[in-house]
């Protein structure tokens, strides 16, 4: 017993079973996270180590450079890159898809252990995974009432704030800016240290030495064991004024004599501001499977809980600026009404060809059944409920009720020619279930090199094929198992095999159906006509295909509700000059705030950060769908500061860093700064000039600019005065912003810095730190002046390596109706070998990399995937059909449907809005090789089951087999035009996604289904007399 007699006969254990699968998967729905795209990140770890006091040239040459030699070999490592700044280094570690996150993290310490040693007062490497553009952003602000600067809350937010955040289910990190933490300043008064003949590497050792807890161990005394350590840490101002700097019997000199000890925060450095209010900017960082909306949500609530309680007492409150929730919302919600509008289309479509609500009903039930089934899958495979794999299930709504339409054809057919109910339904059934599994089987065979890919493009299409994959191979189980079963019952209890009069629709059929037989009758005329009609279509394909072939971009970049101003000042931008020019960005757009004006939609929030070399001014607009809309606006408003150039972009679904989106990178790389900032600047010029609209950043600056005081120790001065570079350097980190020399711990609070400093009010210009005078070790007093010299000069504010090499990187935007590959084309053709050629380019080496170097890889991967998806179909078609010519004839049909792909996208483009030919509608073309075979499987299938009956010739096969097929055909292919119809024509939250797609798979299938009936039955009739006829005498068939 077959599964097909086994459903007929046992129809209440195929009831379960599918009952089964439909709780299975509302259990599967319920655990799958909420995101707007599947995770297509590579895993990243970054090391962060900080140099209170170092510049740029000592980051790189005592801390980069050494680990960039210890890490470069590392297992799985794709590329590295890292920045050098003030004070801290950074390096960026890219590793390929599917490596453990956790193995890597570890393999990474072991590397940074391999390092010989750091320079004095560089604090041990942070190693942490690289995480995602913020998915939230907010503001803490004080509330009315409240004196005290928000600055002043750092320490407060680092021990209340944080830790509540991050506590919440799916946050990996919050990035933080702005704010200043609290400090423990000893304040020296250099002219008192004179007169008692102290010096500062004196005072520094003595505080540190006094500052310590040891412990001696353990000692046993009889039946009891003693802890023995002392205990000297200082615990109060009390504690740190009273320590001893010099003592003898006639003076001790204590620290207050000498200093000055109290409370205060650390300069100034980040600035951050929400409608030109100061507060501290809180950007939530996801984790890679976090689902997004359940995170939001959740963070609101421990946010609103802080507001109300903590926060209040305190008189502070966090401003929520900006969260994905309604763009992912809307676009899940969008997509799941075309999936019901499709639905109900394909439900219609059934009803007008089958005339009947009983089968309709019949064929109709494999869509939710194959749709609640994909859960399982998905859940399974740990993907996500997100727009590209919503997608997929709406792409496969159409052709899940495709094989159901088959075999509901013809049990009828079978049940007209007299069969009992249960024959009918198995000999139906049984007839066309070779070809049921050949048509799911090359659907499914499209997409298995797929499934495995593991790029970031792998990554989106790998959603769609597990939700394609699935969901057919739910509707075939439906359509050999439930569908004979339903139908047995239907009809028994309506008596559905009673034929009814013809209604005037299915007399406009019949017509249709006569006039599209009289011109296969005709095409198959004699052999000229047979070529006619193959040269004919084929030719108009291909040149269409020619005349259509649009230019190619990476992914789209969505519609999200956040605009970024990156904003690029001249190096040694003072802190109080970047509030200066937030304060003047918000008077601009003050006149927008909350109203449209001249045509602009309204802006309903913004917020300036400024932190080292990065300066954003963003905004939201109160009608998200217009906020494109904005730039226009923006874009004039940032580039009216002086000196200043800036990028306005609207914020990327894809995007991996802040503004990191569609874009060109051009590497430079060298060995002289120099030599590669005077390139970049030539190139950045030369692109401006070239590609008019588009948007070009350089990072990091190509100004050598940074103002920069050397001063240059006179080694035979210091040497004379007992003194050494290092003590003179300390002097001079003393003099500035302070050295910190330890930690301070009052009892039951946490540990802050413990910093020695020079009072501020003394020293305010580099001339000051100059003239000012100093202790030496031999009691003199003298200026820095005589202990060294001083030399003006530029440096640069960040020294950033690519994979090991001193790199400035262009990264360039294209203007909006430029695509990708356009823009890359006139970059490698025209501007690279345009500088080439005026010799800026001698000292350095150019690279393409970025978003143009993955679309040159993921074309690459696809074609490679059409190929294989093509043998793959013809191998598996070669093994069903027993015969390598017939999948031949089968596979003649993917020309057309290529061609209809490029109609439907030049339609979409022209009619409905700007759609370009990104990766993941190339998907389309893949999906529709495994789609447009199943036409032509039908009419090849039922012609050799005619020719081995016994019953027909060579050509009255092919007739009788295209004309008893041209109903299912056209209802299959009209219920899967109408059912993927809803993705291509509904506007909304991500349909940009997947709308290229829709287009091409429906325009394809279209074009395809028209003259698929009149291509393979002239194809077929030159290799079906291969066929033995099973009687003696051949037919004429002329």
């Amino acid at each position: 017993m077959n599964l097909i007699q086994f459903s007929i006969k046992n129809a209440v254990t195929v009831i379960v079973s599918v009952l089964i699968i439909l709780l299975f998967g509302m259990l599967a729905l319920e655990k799958l996270p909420y995101q707007l795209t599947p995770s297509v990140s590579k895993p990243e770890i970054k090391v962060t180590t900080i140099w209170p006091g170092a510049t740029p040239y000592e980051i790189e040459q005592d801390i980069i450079e050494e680990q960039e030699k210890v890490l470069k070999s590392l297992n799985n490592l794709l590329t590295y890159e890292s920045s050098s700044k003030d004070n801290l280094g950074e390096i960026t570690l890219t590793f390929k898809l599917g490596v453990d996150t956790k193995e890597i993290l570890l393999d990474v310490s072991n590397k940074l252990n391999e390092v010989p040693s750091y320079p004095e007062n560089v604090e041990q490497p942070i190693i942490k995974t690289s995480q995602a553009s913020p998915v939230i952003w907010m503001m803490l602000q004080t509330t009315e009432g409240n004196t005290k600067h928000i600055d002043e809350y750092k320490t407060f937010y680092e021990n209340e704030i944080r830790a509540q955040v991050e506590r919440v289910d799916g946050v990996a990190e919050i990035m933080q800016i702005g704010g200043t933490e609290q400090e423990m300043q000893i304040v020296l008064d250099t002219s008192k240290m004179v007169q008692y003949g102290l010096t500062i590497a004196e005072v520094i050792q003595t505080i540190r030495s006094e500052n310590v807890d040891i412990s001696a161990g353990i000692q046993n005394v009889a039946r009891k064991s003693y802890r023995i350590r002392t205990t000297a840490k200082l615990r109060s101002i009390k504690d740190i004024e009273n320590i001893t700097l010099f003592s003898n019997r006639e003076q001790r000199i204590l620290l207050k004599d000498v200093a000055q000890v109290s409370f205060g925060y650390e300069d100034k450095a980040g600035v951050a501001m929400f409608f030109g209010v100061d507060g501290m900017f809180m950007g939530i960082q996801p984790t890679s499977d976090a689902n997004i909306v359940a995170l939001t949500n959740k963070v609101e609530e421990v946010v609103n809980n802080m507001n109300k309680g903590l926060l209040a007492d305190h008189q502070l409150n966090i401003r929520w600026i900006f969260d994905q929730r309604d763009y992912i919302v809307g676009a899940v919600e969008l997509v799941k009404e075309n999936i019901i509008i499709g639905g109900v289309l394909a439900v219609i479509m059934l009803m007008i060809f089958l005339r009947s609500i009983a089968p309709t009903t019949v064929a109709a039930l494999a869509i939710p059944i194959s749709i609640v089934g994909t859960f399982i899958v998905l859940e399974m495979f740990g993907r996500s409920l997100n727009t590209i794999s919503l997608a997929g299930i709406a792409f496969a709504v159409g052709m899940l009720v495709d094989s159901a339409i088959v075999v509901l054809e013809n049990i009828d057919r079978h049940r007209k020619m007299g069969k009992s109910l249960s024959d009918a339904a198995y000999d139906g059934t049984n007839e066309v279930w070779g070809a049921l599994i050949a048509s799911a089987s090359t659907t499914i065979a499209v997409f298995l090199p797929i499934i495995f890919l593991q790029d970031e493009a792998g990554q989106l299409f790998k959603d769609i094929a597990i939700a394609v994959v699935s969901s057919v191979v739910f509707s075939l189980f439906v359509s050999i198992s439930v569908i004979p079963m339903l139908w047995k019952k239907i009809a028994l209890s309506s008596e559905a095999h009673k034929e009814k009069k013809p209604s005037a629709l299915a007399n406009f059929g019949t017509v249709i159906s006569n006039v599209i037989m009289s011109v296969v009758n005709f095409s198959l005329k004699n052999i000229a006509t047979r070529v006619f009609t193959i040269v004919t279509l084929t030719s108009i394909s291909v040149a269409m295909i020619f005349m259509l072939f649009p230019k190619m971009d990476y992914l789209p970049k969505g519609n999200k509700n956040l605009i970024f101003n990156i904003l690029i000042p001249p190096p040694g931008l003072s802190y109080n000059e970047r509030k200066e020019m937030g304060t003047y960005l918000f008077d601009k757009i003050e006149p927008h705030i909350n109203k449209e004006v001249d045509g602009f939609p309204p802006i309903n929030r913004a917020f300036y950060v400024s932190f080292g070399d990065l300066i954003i001014f963003g905004g939201t607009s109160g009608q998200g769908e217009r906020v494109a809309e904005l730039i226009p606006l923006y874009a004039p408003i940032v580039n009216s500061l002086p000196g200043i150039f800036g990028v306005t972009l609207q914020s990327g679904v894809f995007e991996s860093g802040v503004g990191e989106g569609n874009s060109i990178d051009i590497d430079i790389s060298g060995e002289s700064i120099e030599s590669i900032a005077m390139a970049g600047g030539t190139l950045f010029g030369a692109t401006m000039q070239t590609i008019q609209g588009a948007q070009v950043r350089p990072v990091p600056s190509i100004e050598l600019l940074y103002p920069e005081i050397r001063l240059i120790p006179n080694r035979d001065a210091l040497s004379a005065l007992g003194m050494s570079s290092t003590h003179f350097g300390q002097t001079i980190d003393v003099l500035m912003n302070g050295r910190q020399i330890g930690d301070f711990q009052q009892d039951g609070k946490k540990k802050i810095d413990l910093i020695v400093k020079a009072d501020k009010t003394k020293i305010r210009t580099p001339e000051d730190i100059y003239d000012a005078q100093v202790a030496t070790p031999n009691g003199s007093l003298l200026p820095i002046s005589s202990l060294a010299s001083m030399e003006r000069t530029a440096g640069i504010s960040v020294i950033r390596h690519y994979n090991g090499d001193r790199t400035i990187t262009l990264q360039v935007t294209p203007p909006p109706n430029m695509t990708i590959q356009e823009a890359m084309e006139i970059i490698k053709e025209k501007i690279i070998p345009h500088v080439k050629k005026s010799g800026a380019l001698n000292d350095v080496s150019i690279n393409i990399s970025g978003t143009a170097d993955k679309l040159s890889l993921t074309i690459e991967m696809l074609s490679f995937n059409i190929i294989m998806a093509l043998i793959i179909i013809y191998l598996l078609m070669s093994a069903l059909f027993g015969n390598f010519i017939y999948p031949l004839v089968i596979m003649a049909t993917v020309p057309l449907a290529t061609a209809g792909g490029f109609v439907g996208l030049a339609l979409t483009d022209k009619f409905l809005a700007p759609q370009p030919l990104d990766i993941l509608t190339m998907l389309g073309f893949i999906i529709l090789i495994g789609i447009v075979v199943n036409n032509a499987i039908l009419i090849v299938h039922q012609s050799l089951n005619l020719i081995r009956s016994g019953e027909y010739g060579h050509k009255e096969a092919v007739v009788e087999a295209t004309k008893s097929r041209i109903r299912p055909i056209y209802m299959s292919s009209l219920t899967s035009i109408f059912g993927m119809l809803p993705l291509v024509l509904a506007p909304g939250p991500g349909s940009e996604f997947y709308r290229g797609l829709g287009s091409v798979i429906t325009g394809g299938l279209a074009f395809s289904t028209f003259f698929t009936i009149f291509i393979t039955p002239a194809l077929l009739m030159f290799f079906i007399k291969m066929e033995k006829l099973p009687k003696k005498e051949k037919p004429n068939e002329n």
